[in-house]
């Protein structure tokens, strides 16, 4: 599977979810004493997921996921959540995933300009394979906070459906609401094929920033109570999104650049700046952060 540029297996996908989400709970705990034996962290581990709500913010779910092209949905899904004790995945669609390949950089790139109406019906069939993953695979589909308690409390695998990148609305807001009421509750507004919204890390700067039908796109998700996810935005797009909203944005993966933490990577694009994160910040947005990221 590759997931955003990083090729994964599915034993990949299990730990950096597992470790995505307890490394992010635990950024801002004390660290473990130092000769604490070994078993107390993994005890504190197991006690705060059991006690708390942990959610990956951005997952294909791996090589069987939803942006497989040949398969079904299947338990697999169900049992790695169980195994890795994560509560809640977003799950991301990717409209955009037929017409991608690779540059001579390596880098994720459309391939082609989509015939009209091309992204919308995969859309539609990405959509009708989590329809199947939640009617017969054990997964339960939050559509409130109460779903993501109630899923917690009975200790059934949720997802919240996510879009990445909304180049299959093609001007029509109606297609946004359509979404939603197909159960969406988390869009991010750019991927990596140009379109009306706005600008892409990327790609080549068409827009200077959000477009005003990409702050429409903005308002109506806050009009429905949708989370807009301002991953592979521009700078710009982030700073002119910020403008815009009204309610906390959402950066799903990320990286910040020239950081000590990350090695070295040819995709610099896709890390932010501390301006960049300050932006989302005034939302009182969050960020996540991949493990993996130097090879995103």
């Amino acid at each position: 599977m590759t997931c955003c540029g990083h090729a994964l297996t599915r034993r990949d996908w299990m730990w950096s979810t597992l470790l995505s989400s307890v490394g992010a709970m635990f950024a801002g705990c004390a660290g473990a004493r130092p000769e604490a034996p070994a078993a107390a962290p993994l005890a504190a581990a197991t006690t705060l997921l059991r006690d708390n709500i942990s959610v990956d913010v951005h997952t294909h779910a791996g090589a069987n996921g939803v942006t497989s092209r040949t398969a079904r949905p299947g338990d697999d899904i169900a049992r790695g959540m169980r195994a890795g004790r994560i509560a809640v995945l977003c799950l991301a669609d990717v409209p955009d995933a037929p017409i991608l390949g690779r540059n001579a950089q390596n880098v994720l790139v459309a391939q082609r300009t989509p015939e009209p109406g091309f992204l919308y019906a995969y859309h539609l069939d990405r959509l009708a394979w989590i329809d199947e993953l939640v009617a017969e695979h054990g997964i339960r589909r939050a559509l409130t906070p109460a779903d993501l308690e109630a899923a917690h409390a009975a200790g059934q695998p949720a997802i919240i459906v996510d879009i990445e990148g909304l180049d299959f609305l093609e001007g029509k807001l109606e297609r946004l609401e359509e979404s939603y009421r197909r159960g969406v509750r988390t869009m991010q507004l750019v991927h990596y094929t140009p379109n009306d919204i706005g600008d892409f890390q990327t790609g080549a700067v068409t827009h200077n920033g959000l477009t005003p039908f990409g702050a429409d796109v903005i308002r109506a998700c806050h009009r429905l109570g949708v989370v807009v996810d301002v991953a592979h935005a521009t700078g710009d797009t982030v700073k002119h999104a910020v403008k815009v909203s009204t309610r906390p944005l959402l950066l799903s993966h990320t990286a910040l650049r020239d950081s000590k933490a990350q090695g070295p990577t040819p995709l610099t694009e896709r890390q932010i700046t501390p301006d960049h994160a300050r932006a989302l910040a005034e939302t009182g947005g969050s960020i996540g952060i991949w493990h993996f990221f130097p090879s995103l």
